[in-house]
Formats: structure tokens, sequence, C-alpha cells
């Protein structure tokens, strides 16, 4: 664990703060065992205490002036209002809005606790009284991968009766795709038909949540009557951190490009480009399996299109932006794919009853295809109006939002970098070359020493084993075996020595092995104990990672016998879902087992981090 230097293991070396010694230790020793969440807690009773002492609240009766939401003490007055909040987070977004709002609801008299429904215990819910959820969606329409034992225990028979429970719901999702908020709507519904009551009716939120989340929680928290008389919980690192300026997506750290070279082979039918960036100074580190944040800006081809279908120069001032039309287009809009708000807009400025009669219809699925088929410059060449107010326009694009790619280094080795495996998304469609957003302008359009803004995103499920001699298996294809060069520089950084085994799939030996020479180096030294391999496209017959491992089915579930831990990253929609059914066809046959018992089994695992997702 890395910690700031107030609770540094080395308390020789820790800012004159006017604590002990002793006191030092204590902090240290406390920072060292507390998980995430209850590190936030004691982050909050510690503030509330300074702010009760700095005003001179709460002493009368009680010298020790500890704040009463915070206090266990029955003989403190209770806050007004109890709730918790469960988070299922793929991406980390439901993660961070579920701190916000921890935040937020702490400040006004609710006593508040935060939970990721991974560890969440499903037997504790008959006795839940108030439930925030806050879940995202993803694929077709399933829930995080996270939640999805959650998701399961609900839909099935043994989900209890609950009716004294009151909760809300607020679902993110991408309103570009046909399942949008579908894991929110899901969980509204079947809360309702086991008797729950909705304490508000659910907010769904597009890919730009920020402002309806904040509404939705001020109503919220109107309907719990919610008083202020307990002072806000503090979040970790929001004041002051000792360890100098906190980097997140609000606040990206601007990192040099050290490295961009193409790892795929001449002839190649793909491109693949390892980048390596610099992140000396920044303060950021990472855990193997974390992802690094890019905010990228737009194909500057795309923003002269769109600027001469609206007849701008790009000079044109964004007033609530600050900003002219063309930084605004190139750095903060979504300029690609469609949302139903921008095609409300552009139904509105041009009369376009045909577009107004498709958003009229409600028809998810043909507004899916719709948007699908067409991006925003399509939309724009199909006809306009003769002139666009820049704020019309702008008030019906959506923000552009970050890009997160697996990181492929172990920041033990490689302390002051960050290294990246890109493949630059590139198609044809209506008889235009369409770019990937972030792809094409950190893997093509920036070169060695450019600049790109850049923060840490967390994956907290997809770690390691906390047991270093644990064996791994770890199935991927293409771009998905990022994460796992980190795994292999972090073994090999620290000595480690369990046992690990990679399927890797790509489409030819010669040109699309990734990482080749350090894979095999690795397998000479012994860091890597075995490797099964999936080239499709070097025979006939086309052969993918789910047919390997079924071929090694009985060693595969000896090493699952032995205390493996199964790691699945790459394509959500064809491998991973294939390889999902090939270990459930191992597990089976090998176990011996029903297919009912094989699927409880990998949902075992699942729920007890032995089979972990990183899928997209």
């Amino acid at each position: 664990m890395n910690l700031p230097p107030l609770i540094s293991s080395d308390v020789g070396t820790l800012p004159d703060t006017g604590l002990s010694d002793a006191e030092h230790e204590t902090i240290r020793v406390l920072g060292q065992n507390l998980s995430a969440d209850r590190a936030l807690w004691v982050s909050g009773y510690f503030a509330g205490i300074a702010d009760l002492k700095r005003s001179g609240a709460g002493q009368a009766g009680r010298a020790s002036g500890v704040p009463d939401m915070l206090s266990g003490s029955p003989d403190n007055a209770p806050a007004t209002t109890k709730i918790k909040i469960l988070y299922g987070s793929e991406t980390g977004n439901a993660a961070a809005l579920a701190r916000d709002l921890l935040e937020r609801f702490a400040g006004h008299g609710v006593a508040v606790e935060a939970m990721d429904l991974a560890a969440y215990k499903v037997r504790d819910l008959k006795k839940e009284e108030r439930l925030l959820f806050i879940v995202s969606t993803h694929g077709e329409g399933d829930p995080a991968e996270p939640a999805l034992p959650f998701f399961e225990f609900l839909a099935g028979p043994r989900a209890p009766s609950l009716e004294g429970l009151s909760y809300a719901v607020l679902a993110l999702g991408d309103s570009t795709y046909e399942f949008f908020c579908e894991a929110g709507k899901r969980l509204d519904q079947r809360l309702a038909e086991l008797g729950a009551t909705r304490m508000r009716e659910r907010c769904d939120c597009d890919v730009d949540y920020e402002a309806d989340s904040l509404a939705w929680s001020d109503k919220l928290l109107d309907d719990l009557g919610s008083s202020a008389s307990v002072p806000a919980i503090a979040m970790p690192g929001a004041a002051a951190p000792l360890s100098g300026a906190k980097h997140d997506k609000r606040n990206p750290f601007t990192a040099s490009i050290l490295e961009n070279v193409c790892i795929t082979g001449r002839g190649s039918s793909k491109k693949i480009q390892h980048i390596e960036l610099d992140i000396e100074g920044s303060g950021l580190t990472y855990q193997p399996g974390d992802a690094l944040g890019v905010l990228a800006c737009n194909d500057p081809r795309l923003v002269e299109d769109v600027l001469t279908c609206l007849n701008w120069t790009g000079k044109e001032a964004v007033v609530e932006e600050g900003v002219d039309t063309r930084t605004f287009l190139s750095r903060r809009a979504e300029i690609t794919a469609l949302t139903p708000k921008f095609l409300s807009m552009w139904a509105t400025l041009t009369g376009r009853d045909d577009l107004q009669v498709l958003l009229d219809k409600q028809d998810r699925k043909e507004l899916a295809r719709y948007m699908g088929s067409r991006h925003v410059i399509d939309v724009l060449l199909e006809g306009g109006a003769d002139s666009v107010a820049p704020e019309e326009f702008t008030a019906g694009l959506r923000r552009l939002q970050p890009r997160l790619y697996s990181i492929a280094s172990s920041c033990v080795l490689n302390p002051d970098e960050v290294h990246l495996c890109v493949s630059p998304v590139s198609y044809d469609m209506n008889g235009r070359r369409r770019l990937g957003v972030a792809s094409t302008d950190l893997a093509v359009r920036r070169g060695v020493g450019e600049n790109c803004e850049v923060y840490i995103q967390e994956n907290t499920h997809f770690r390691l084993p906390e047991d270093p001699e644990a064996p791994i298996i770890m199935i991927g294809a293409g771009t998905g075996i990022a994460p796992y060069r980190a795994f292999m520089q972090e073994r090999e950084a620290l000595g480690l020595r369990g046992k690990a085994w990679l399927f890797f799939g790509e489409r030819q030996f010669r040109t699309n092995f990734l990482y080749q020479t350090e894979w095999q180096a690795w397998l000479k030294d012994g860091t890597l104990s075995q490797i099964d391999l999936a080239f499709s496209r070097d025979q006939a017959r086309k052969i993918y990672v789910q047919q390997r491992i079924k071929e090694k089915a009985a060693e595969i579930h000896r090493w699952i016998e032995d205390g493996a831990h199964i790691y699945v990253c790459g394509d959500a929609t064809h491998m991973a879902e294939d390889v999902n059914d090939a270990l459930l066809h191992v597990l089976s046959t090998e176990g011996r087992v029903s297919d009912e018992d094989a699927r409880k089994r990998l949902t075992d695992l699942q729920v007890s981090g032995r089979y972990q997702r990183d899928v997209y």
C-alpha cells in the first residue's frame, strides 16, 4: 500500500505535525490496515472533530467534541436519517459518484455508508431499511462485472421479501446504445417486485452524469428531510494533501510521450502501438490491473468539417465555456457518436420532421439502429439550418469523456512511467473514413516528446492474488494482453515465482505475437510457467483461445483445484463470453458435475475474487 507521508512506514521522516512518535505509529498502523471505505469514514470522523473544536460547538456536557453522526455512543443524538450506498462500478464512475454522494449526504445530517456491491453480503439485504444503488450498464444491458453475482442473486429464487426496504436507484449508462441504463432499470423493477418502496423515482444518467446526479441527489435529500447539523465528511486528499496535488479526471497530469512504436509486424492486418509515458513528478502510482485515463482531442479534420457545415470560422465565442468554437469542438465536446439529446436539438433547430418522428416513437431499438449507422457529421451533411448560434448547437452536445486503457507496466519496475498497448480504431462508414477519438489521438497523431493529459483509474476488481504463491491463469486476445504484461513485470521485479499460465490469441504468429521476446524470456526464467497460443488465421480452420482452454481442460481443472486465480481481458461481446462458456465446460466435464453446478462453481469463484474479468 502506498501511503502519504503522514503515515509513512518510516516514522523518522514524518513532517512536523505536532504529534508524538506513539501517535504517529498508531496512525501508521491504522492506515495500513483499513480498507478504502473505512479509511474514508475515519477521515470524516477526524474532520468532524476538527470542525467542532474550531467552532466550539458540541462542548456542552461533552468535552470530547466528537460529532454526533460519527460517534458510536448511544448517548449522542442520532443523525436524522441513515442510508447505505451500494455501487456497482466497472470503469470507476459509479464508485467515484458514490464517494461524492457519501460526502454530500454526510454533510446534511445523514448517517451514510458506501459499499461496493462485490463486497456486499446478500444475506444482509432483508435487514436493510434504506438503500441507494448506483449501478452502471455495459454490453447488452448487463451490470458491471463486479455486481453480476448480486444481480443474479436478486433475480433468483432465494431473493427475500423486501417489504421493509426503502430504496432509490441512480442508473449510469450511454444513450448511444440500445440498452441505455438497462441494469438500473432491471434493478429498480426487481426491487419493486420484491416489495421494496421507492424513496424517489429512478434517475437515468448519460455519460456526462454530474449535473443530473447532483439535481437528483438534492431532491432525495429533501425527501429524506435531512438537516445540516452534522459537519461534512472530508474526502481523502480534499484539503492540502501532504503528498502533493491529487490528479484525477478533473485535474489530470500532463505526461510526455517517451516512446510510441508499432509492435505488429510488416504485413499485419492491424496496427498496434506500444506507448510509454513519463509521469515523473506527478505523484501518480498504480497497481497491475489499473487503467490509465486519457483526455484526448477530436480529429482536427473532423472539427474543420463540422465548422464548415455550420458556416462557422472557429472564432465564435461559446460564452458559457469561455472558449471559441474550434477549441470547444476540439477538446470539450463529443462530436462523433450521436445521442438522442443531439438529435432532439437538431430536429428543433432545423425543423426536420423525420428526426422528430423517430424520437417521438420512443423505439429504443430503431433509434439505436439509426444512431449506430451515423455520426454527428452525417446528420449535419444531410441538411441543416442556414444559421446556427453556437450556444444553441453546443447545448445539444455532451462532454468529451476520457478513455481508459489497461496499463501494460509495473509501477515497481517503472516508477516514473506508464506503458500502454493501443490499437488505433479506423473503419469506413457511409463512404467516409472514421477514426477512434483517443486511440488515434494518442497512438497516431502524437509523437515522442508531445504531451497528453492523463490520470490513474483504479481497478480493484482486477488484481493479482494477495498470496504471491497462488497460481494464476491469464486469458486474453489482442490488446487484452496489456495487464498481463504488468502482472509479469510485477512478479519479476518482486522475485515472485507462483505458477503462471498465459492463453493468448491473435490473428497471425509472425505479425501479431505481442511482446513475444518478453514472454519467451519470462518462460525461460520461470516467471511464466506455461503458454498456449491461438493464432486464428495461421491455418484454414480458425482457432481461438476458448478452444485451447477446452483442449487443456484437465490441466486447467487441476490448477483451479490447487487454488488458481483466473483472469480474462479483452472483447466482451465475443471472446469473453466464449471463454466463460469454455470454463463452464472445464468445470462440468472435469469436475463431473451438472451444468447448473458448474455455473454455481464459476459464480463462487467470481464472488471470492478468483475469477476476474476486465472486458470492454
